[in-house]
């Protein structure tokens, strides 16, 4: 199981409050936010659907991450995990369910994708349950043996490691699946490594 959420995911939040789509404020993350980091997450990763994470976590990772606030209150989160020159990841993101259907999720996403840009990585890549969500911003649906192996290394401790039923999904930021042709003039993707396909159950 990996840590990709959305506003969407959650279409039952009871306590449900209105805020001004105007107010959004994005900015990348600091120190001083780790607490209510810890408290977003964690509430998810309590019901099941993201991975937990600890102060020390987020503090080893806090530069990877981007935040929308309404009116000083953290409502999303997102993190750009780097994997190689040339691809990162999208984790943990996460709405607060009380603002959801306002395109937070959305808008976290697209500052992600501007931030990969500017790194000239040539791909994003997210595990997620909701692939829809994802098709919308231009991510294909990939054999989870087409990522990274590095990427791998958080589902070591996963609950779902051996019966994982989350959808591996690419997004490529220059519109080709292939960054580079060798001098036999194929294709390659030097950063991805072949593993075994594991089966989606569900």
């Amino acid at each position: 199981m990996r840590n990709v959420l959305f506003d969407e995911f959650s279409q039952s939040a009871s306590n449900a409050v209105a805020i001004d789509p105007a107010s959004l404020q994005v900015r990348k993350a600091c120190m001083d936010d780790i607490q209510p980091l810890l408290s977003l997450i964690n509430d998810y990763a309590s019901k099941g659907v993201m991975l937990p994470r600890t102060e020390f976590e987020m503090s080893e990772n806090i530069r990877d991450f981007t935040l929308i606030f309404s009116a000083n209150q953290l409502v999303g989160c997102g993190a750009l995990h780097f994997y190689s020159p040339t691809t990162g990841e999208v984790r943990s993101l996460a709405v607060d369910p009380k603002v959801k259907g306002y395109g937070i999720g959305r808008l976290i996403v697209s500052a992600l994708e501007q931030e990969a840009k500017q790194f000239h990585l040539h791909s994003m890549f997210a595990f997620t349950y909701v692939d829809r969500f994802f098709a919308k911003l231009g991510f294909v649906e990939v054999e989870r043996g087409e990522l990274p192996l590095k990427a791998w290394k958080d589902c070591l401790r996963c609950p779902k490691f051996q019966c994982c039923d989350e959808i591996a999904m690419v997004r490529y930021l220059d519109g080709s699946p292939h960054p580079q042709a060798d001098t036999t003039g194929r294709m390659s993707h030097p950063e991805l490594i072949s593993l075994p396909t594991v089966r989606r159950h569900g």
